[in-house]
């Protein structure tokens, strides 16, 4: 099974390309124009051991909200096409990660239902030229389009980039997890429902 999907997002704001493999070995190459997500992208990937070729052109003379809202969103839409029928996935997974003072949990559930808790207390609003509000909006976006349950909370950190990044870590992390497919499983839907 190839658990692949290229989604082309394009509109007024942004042009958005992005290529996913689930069962990739953690390749990437990533060309948001934005420094910062490029960076946390990169850990989803290294870390979900996902492949992903994302290329966004956007309106960042306004700011990047845009950019990585519309990125999150086609992120969302790529792993909803790429994990398919849901049949013999994990379904649920989870991630505890930390960065020197920082620990994260995240957990996820391909429901297909969409919801965000994101609970990160930030010591500080910008990292660098990012604004840290930007992260809840790139996660808002997936989940709308990957259609999940995702619950990610910053349990401790005094660093806003160990605390971002150890968000975006975990995420890939409980990504992997379940999005994995469970050989006792394999040809049945994870619900007692019989679809997701």
């Amino acid at each position: 099974m190839t658990r692949t999907a290229e989604i082309t997002r394009n509109t007024n704001e942004t042009k958005i390309r992005v290529a996913i493999n689930l069962d990739g070995t953690g390749q990437q190459k990533l060309n948001t124009g934005v420094p910062f997500l490029d960076h946390m992208l990169d850990q989803i990937a290294r870390h979900g051991l996902i492949d992903l070729d994302i290329e966004c052109i956007g309106d960042l003379h306004i700011d990047a909200h845009h950019s990585v809202e519309d990125t999150g969103i086609t992120l969302g839409m790529a792993v909803a096409q790429a994990i398919g029928d849901k049949k013999g996935i994990r379904r649920y997974g989870h991630a505890y990660v930390p960065l020197d003072e920082a620990l994260s949990r995240v957990v996820i559930d391909f429901s297909g239902r969409p919801g965000l808790e994101m609970h990160v207390p930030w010591k500080r609003a910008m990292i660098g030229n990012f604004d840290v509000d930007l992260a809840h909006e790139f996660f808002q976006g997936f989940v709308n389009h990957a259609l999940v349950s995702l619950h990610i909370d910053n349990l401790r950190g005094e660093n806003a980039h160990h605390q971002c990044e150890t968000v975006f870590k975990a995420f890939g992390r409980a990504l992997r997890m379940a999005a994995e497919l469970d050989d006792r499983a394999l040809g049945t839907i994870p619900s007692t429902k019989g679809s997701l």
